[in-house]
């Protein structure tokens, strides 16, 4: 199988960048075709055969990386798998795109895989890198409902089938949104420990723009995304627990205003999933209520 890889970069990391194209040099097996997309700023040096291109505004994460899968003809066609990485993350080993090629030839019904983020420092995985609710344990691999938006591989036949990730969304939970409509679809996802990205630790709400665009996307995802009876049930239990995790009154009002933005504003087409989706959600562990 035919593996590409699209990494999205502000053109601010350049070292960080240069390793992580050196790491995805070093892959075992055919070589993988790299695009790496500047959003809104020019790239910076990179290796002989790596394409780029430059985008004259930011388009955010999704358009960024929307930008990268065109650039693999339409839907991302000329490849039968895309790896989407942070710039400024590490492929931990020389198998990554093997394990890919492997996984994804074993069950023609896998349409993404979610890497395991760890720290490079001391090798631990934040719970909220681990997509399910049971976190607890990052080494135990399992099929989930949603992947890691910045360590992760998709069989571009999920993009013909449902689209791309929603430009609107600028920032946060685009991720969730393609894997509700792959889930849909009847792709399934799967989380596996074994394949590792080694990513920095950081905090999200390091983003300026975290709180609000979290609030506002939430009710975005729900709006396009869910059955009507289950809308008001999902935000409801993201708003009890919003406030139950008691943040700061700053925070607090960046999440109401976004909350608020997220039911005044078009968030482009609805289309519910089938309740027997709601259902495969719930089987695996994470019904689309939480």
């Amino acid at each position: 199988m035919k593996v590409g890889a699209v990494i999205i970069t502000m053109g601010n990391r350049p070292d960080e960048l240069r390793a992580l194209l050196d790491s995805v040099a070093k892959q075992d097996g055919d070589p993988v075709e790299v695009v790496v997309v500047g959003n809104g700023s020019p790239v910076p040096d990179v290796p002989e055969g790596v394409r780029t291109i430059e985008l004259p505004e930011n388009l955010g994460i999704p358009g960024g990386r929307n930008v990268g899968i065109e650039a693999f003809g339409p839907a991302g066609r000329d490849v039968d798998i895309l790896l989407f990485l942070d710039d400024d993350g590490l492929l931990a080993s020389h198998d990554t795109a093997a394990l890919c090629r492997k996984a994804f030839e074993a069950d023609p019904k896998l349409g993404i895989v979610s890497f395991r983020i760890a720290d490079p420092g001391n090798g631990v995985t934040q719970r909220r890198h681990v997509p399910r609710l049971r976190a607890a344990d990052p080494m135990r691999s399992s099929r989930v409902t949603t992947f890691l938006g910045g360590a992760n591989a998709v069989r571009t036949r999920v993009f013909a089938d449902v689209g791309g990730l929603p430009d609107e969304f600028f920032y946060a939970h685009e991720e969730t949104d393609l894997a509700w409509r792959a889930l849909d679809a009847g792709w399934m996802i799967d989380y596996r420990s074994d394949m590792v990205l080694y990513h920095p630790t950081t905090a999200p709400s390091r983003h300026a723009v975290y709180h609000r665009m979290v609030a506002r996307n939430r009710v975005w995802l729900a709006r396009r995304n869910l059955p009507a009876p289950l809308v008001p049930v999902y935000l409801g239990v993201w708003l009890l627990l919003t406030l139950v995790r008691r943040p700061s009154r700053p925070a607090l009002r960046a999440w109401f205003g976004g909350f608020r933005e997220g039911w005044t504003t078009p968030c482009g087409p609805r289309r519910p999933m089938k309740w027997r989706t709601v259902w495969r959600l719930t089987r695996l562990g994470r019904p689309p209520v939480i």
